[in-house]
């Protein structure tokens, strides 16, 4: 037993005198080898690769390997490529073509403002030049100038029904302003400087239902439609003086005007205004003016009067009812303003009996 141990003891010291006899390069072959055959874990001595852009060329795909590394989100996939920017084009994109600025619907701009055609007179300039329908809103019959900066009455559709002009520098309407515009039914020029109405500018408008005028510098009225129901010239300058004596007459016919026409037969009396009766007058406001007395006599199928902040100071006792006859009985007429004059209402108590209801007014 003694002799065996002796004899593997010696056998491996020779062994290892042996392999310490080795070069170094064998010595480390030997270990590697001692290690296992089939490692994949041999270092890459990294001089011996030399790196250039060049070996940039090829593309990397990362779908060759299995189990791609794991990050947890913190990096972002990167597909390797070549330095430069790519230019391929995606199978969509070159499905939908090259892209531009008139292929976004959102950026495209219509070039040419188109209107219906029914409106007309697109090509009427006015005092800007332009056309009507471009410096005003046309929607439908109703035509809107307002604030337009307007000196005058701009030439209008011959649908026009509604027209809105406020807020204009418009001084005077002229008589072939609505020439031909028969379906005019409503006319608004508050808050202008119309000083002047031409006679024959609104008594051919056989439509006309509202006349709206408030804040102007008129002095006196035109002669109006018959069919007229609302006249507003509120805020305005007029004087008695300035409405004719037989503005807003009744249905009758005065006796005076009756023997001048009979008187006139064979005389061309289209020359002559005559005065006509507004038998579908119901809204008259005539308050902030320099009216000296109430006008009349007023057709029965007024139902508001106001009269109120003018220099009225009396009445005639007529002027509401009809005291010698006694057949006026304006139970319309419910709402009559004469507060803000200098007459008092208590000294005219006949001139009430006729109507629901005692203006408005100081009566002490």
């Amino acid at each position: 037993m003694k002799l065996s141990a002796f004899l593997s003891l010696l056998a491996l010291a020779l062994q290892e005198a042996g392999t310490a006899s080795l070069p170094k390069k064998e010595r480390r072959r030997r270990e590697d080898q001692a290690h296992g055959d089939g490692s994949s874990d041999r270092a890459l001595r990294l001089e011996n690769y030399v790196l250039s852009l060049d070996d940039y060329d090829e593309v990397i795909d990362l779908s060759n390997y299995e189990e791609p590394a794991d990050y947890g989100g913190q990096l972002p996939k990167v597909k390797g490529t070549s330095l430069a920017p790519s230019t391929r084009i995606s199978s969509t994109e070159s499905l939908l073509g090259p892209r531009t600025p008139s292929s976004n619907p959102t950026m495209t701009r219509p070039t040419t403002l188109t209107r219906p055609t029914t409106l007309g007179l697109l090509g009427s300039p006015t005092s800007h030049g332009l056309p009507t329908c471009l410096v005003c809103v046309c929607l439908g019959s109703s035509v809107y100038c307002d604030d337009a900066d307007l000196q005058n009455i701009p030439p209008l559709p011959k649908t026009t029904a509604y027209l809105y002009a406020r807020f204009n520098r418009i001084s005077h309407i002229r008589a072939g302003d609505f020439k031909g515009l028969t379906k005019l039914k409503r006319i608004d020029l508050s808050s202008n400087f119309i000083s002047s109405i031409d006679d024959e500018a609104l008594r051919l408008l056989p439509d006309l239902k509202d006349l709206i005028l408030p804040e102007n510098q008129l002095a006196a009225l035109p002669v109006l439609p018959t069919g007229i129901e609302v006249l507003d010239v509120r805020l305005n300058q007029l004087r008695s003086s300035g409405i004719q004596p037989e503005a807003f007459r009744g249905q009758e016919e005065p006796q005076a005007i009756a023997v001048m026409k009979r008187s006139m037969d064979k005389i061309d009396t289209h020359r002559f205004s005559w005065p006509q009766a507004l038998e579908k007058l119901q809204f008259l406001y005539l308050a902030d003016n320099l009216l000296e007395s109430i006008p009349g006599p007023l057709p029965l199928s007024l139902r508001v009067l106001h009269l109120q902040n003018n220099k009225i100071e009396t009445m005639q006792r007529d002027a509401f009812c009809d005291t010698e006859k006694h057949k006026h009985t304006r139970r319309q007429l419910e709402d009559i303003r004469l507060d803000g004059n200098p007459i008092n209402l208590g000294l005219f108590p006949s001139a009430y009996f006729c109507l629901p209801r005692l203006p408005t007014g100081r009566f002490a």
